[in-house]
């Protein structure tokens, strides 16, 4: 399946955006280069486009089945007029009940796209998704092994 080319940057999460609530894995996969790299919010990691693919293919029909992803803000920082940085504030909502979670709540993220222009189209080259924990300065593991956001600036450290 042929994708349009993009002509700007900026164009990388509003594709991904789409994509995302179309339940389209090949065309999320499509915005990155075939060595791409790709961190999830959890840490895992993808090595080119195929996993990263495989990867879109699951959590869209399983974890993100009936969820839906906003974007909320873009910001490009040109490194060369050939590379770019692009960061993006999305917003998700609806995804998968589990674990005694009836309706798990609303999603920030900030998306890193490191993305080049590829011919006359942009690509992306490495990709992290980094979920945002308001109020809370770091992540620590607890006595049982579970890892907690905590804020450091109130005097007992717990969140």
């Amino acid at each position: 399946m042929e994708y349009s080319l993009l002509d700007r940057p900026e164009q990388i999460p509003k594709v991904f955006t789409e994509a995302w609530n179309n339940r389209d894995a090949t065309k999320l996969a499509s915005l990155f280069d075939p060595d791409a790299e790709f961190v999830n919010v959890t840490g895992l990691w993808w090595h080119n486009r195929e996993a990263i693919q495989k990867a879109h293919t699951y959590g869209l029909s399983t974890i993100f089945s009936t969820s839906t992803l906003s974007l909320v803000q873009t910001r490009v920082k040109y490194l060369a007029d050939h590379i770019a940085i692009v960061q993006a504030n999305m917003v998700q909502t609806g995804q998968t009940p589990i674990g005694g979670v009836a309706q798990p709540g609303t999603r920030r993220t900030i998306f890193t796209f490191v993305v080049h222009k590829v011919s006359d189209a942009w690509s992306c080259a490495s990709a992290q998704n980094t979920d945002i924990v308001p109020n809370m300065e770091t992540h620590v593991r607890d006595e049982e092994g579970n890892l907690r956001p905590v804020d450091y600036r109130q005097s007992d450290g717990t969140s």
